[in-house]
């Protein structure tokens, strides 16, 4: 007589001897914004309005004014000043602009982070979206008032100094 091999319930089935393999680490994710050197100047030129144009050399001066860098371009659309080099807990490292901002079509992007206070000042600022967490959006300068825009981006590069290095770009 010859044996049946029947398969036992998936309940019952034993587990798959482990591979000796060793499983490769996932790939450290390339960051697409870093510094370049693509002209401010030229970059703002190539705005397609000039109300855009104006606001973002006025955006250019303010934050020059507050961070006493000269503006830089990183990445394809971002105008930053400053630099600083992060490290997470989690281990994801990299090197961002310590203030910024990227004049979108639609409106422009401000990146300054958290800092105590925050909250009052984007209560006096005008007519913004977002502004918790890194980005602020504004439409164009006329909305805001410009004086507390200098104030949250001087309590945001604070905040940036006191955590990372930061330095000139």
């Amino acid at each position: 007589m010859s044996k049946v091999k029947t398969q036992e319930p998936a309940s019952r089935a034993k587990a798959a001897p482990k591979s000796k393999t060793k499983v490769e680490a996932k790939p450290k994710v390339k960051i697409k914004t870093t510094l370049t050197d693509v002209s401010v100047d030229s970059f703002i030129a190539k705005l397609d309005k000039p109300e855009r144009r104006d606001d973002a050399a006025a955006l250019v001066k303010l934050c020059t004014k507050v961070s006493g860098w000269p503006a830089k371009m990183w990445g394809s659309a971002i105008i930053g000043f400053g630099a600083y080099h992060y490290t997470y807990a989690s281990g994801h490292s990299g090197t961002m602009c310590a203030l910024g901002f990227s004049p979108r079509k639609a409106n422009f992007a401000i990146y300054v982070a958290e800092f105590p206070g925050k909250e009052a000042l984007l209560a006096q600022l005008g007519k913004y979206k977002g502004g918790h967490e890194q980005c602020l959006y504004i439409n164009k300068l006329n909305d805001v008032d410009t004086k507390v825009l200098e104030k949250i981006f001087a309590g945001g590069l604070a905040e940036i100094k006191r955590r990372w290095p930061v330095t000139a770009a």
